[in-house]
């Protein structure tokens, strides 16, 4: 008797949803732990390839990843706070500038009555929000520490991380080739097909995208930092973060830029300057970056990674967001595949092509006579 196998898919696919949804409290750990092992895993395949053993392998890129990461935090961590301070401190400026200038010029040139727009307690809620140096780092302590429990919990989960993408990272291969073995057997060249194609959906964007909007962070941060700007990281880092959707972080980042150099600079040059410097960057993503760490690779769409990020986050919470992109990758996957063949089936073909395509020389021949 053949039984169809689609009803065990799809109760395993219901299981399998049911579970993320029980289990998130203590899903972001194991998540995150898989996404850092699948970014590492490519270079210990490089330092493997040249005889390095896997598992000096992984300690080295392990190693490398943590320090680079910690001298990161210790650097920016202290700049952003200093930043976050100077525009809490700029704000009133701003919100005067923006009442007793921008609104009655708008307001001379549409003839539209605009003090509903006035930003009269903007500044005092916004500095209380911003709070104090180093009160971003009070809230998060104050929420994690609310209990003994919240605390511990907390505490595992950040230790959890390294642990289980160490590991991950290990034996990634080894669990690579299991679940292989696990597939269908007259499934398995199919299934192996399509994971290769998720696969490249995935590093085109996670590898390629993020690399290139982190560079792009840089080069921002860099340049409003050469012409002076004193909140220079904290706009380029935004602007590289936005620039996920193309042409959203130059956007972003040069009208925030020039509010900025206005206020402090007040002049042409620097107006100019800080234009200059986006231009400059969105050069070199366009010749350099992207050919360089994304190259041809088809990836997500930003549509379908703002989408699939803010779904994921309404059905799942912050699991749903870990989860958003390797799932919207699977289903572009899936799409693209049924959808060659659909264009492949009768549905959609003509017959009368099948039967000129597919019938004797004669009739192709005839098809392929000149009209008289």
């Amino acid at each position: 008797m053949i039984t169809d196998t689609r009803w065990y898919w799809a109760a395993g696919f219901a299981v399998l949803m049911l579970m993320i949804y029980l289990l998130q409290p203590i899903l972001p750990p194991f998540l995150i732990g898989i996404l850092l092992a699948y970014l590492g895993d490519p270079a210990v395949v490089r330092l493997e390839a040249r005889g390095v053993p896997r598992m000096a392998g992984v300690v080295v890129v392990f190693a490398a990843v943590t320090g680079i990461f910690a001298v990161l935090l210790l650097i920016l961590i202290p700049l952003l706070i200093n930043e976050i301070g100077i525009l809490r401190d700029s704000i009133p400026a701003m919100v005067v500038w923006f009442n007793q200038t921008a609104l009655p010029w708008f307001e001379s040139r549409l003839n539209v009555d605009v003090s509903s727009f006035r930003l009269e307690t903007v500044t005092d809620t916004i500095r209380e929000n911003l709070g104090k140096t180093g009160g971003i780092v009070g809230i998060i302590l104050q929420q994690a520490t609310r209990s003994t429990m919240a605390l511990l919990t907390w505490l595992v989960n950040l230790a959890m991380i390294p642990v289980v993408a160490f590991y991950l990272m290990r034996d990634w291969k080894e669990i690579m080739q299991r679940i292989r073995g696990l597939l269908p057997r007259q499934h398995e060249g199919l299934a192996v097909s399509l994971v290769r194609d998720c696969d490249e959906v995935l590093s085109s964007f996670i590898r390629g995208q993020l690399l290139v909007m982190l560079c792009l962070g840089v080069i921002y941060s860099l340049g409003l930092w050469l012409i002076g700007l004193e909140l220079a990281l904290l706009i380029g880092m935004v602007a590289g973060l936005a620039s996920i959707v193309p042409y959203l972080g130059f956007v972003v980042g040069v009208g925030a830029a020039l509010i900025a150099a206005i206020f402090q600079f007040g002049d042409v040059f620097h107006l100019v300057a800080v234009v200059a410097v986006f231009s400059l960057g969105q050069v070199i993503e366009s010749t350099l970056l992207v050919p360089l760490l994304v190259g041809d690779r088809i990836g997500l769409h930003p549509v379908a990674v703002i989408f699939a990020v803010l779904a994921g986050g309404q059905l799942f919470g912050f699991v749903g967001v870990l989860l958003a992109l390797p799932i919207a990758a699977v289903l572009m996957v899936l799409v693209r595949y049924m959808l060659g063949r659909y264009k492949d089936s009768s549905a959609y073909r003509d017959p009368e092509e099948d039967i000129l395509t597919t019938g004797d020389g004669q009739a192709v021949a005839e098809s392929e006579a000149p009209i008289p």
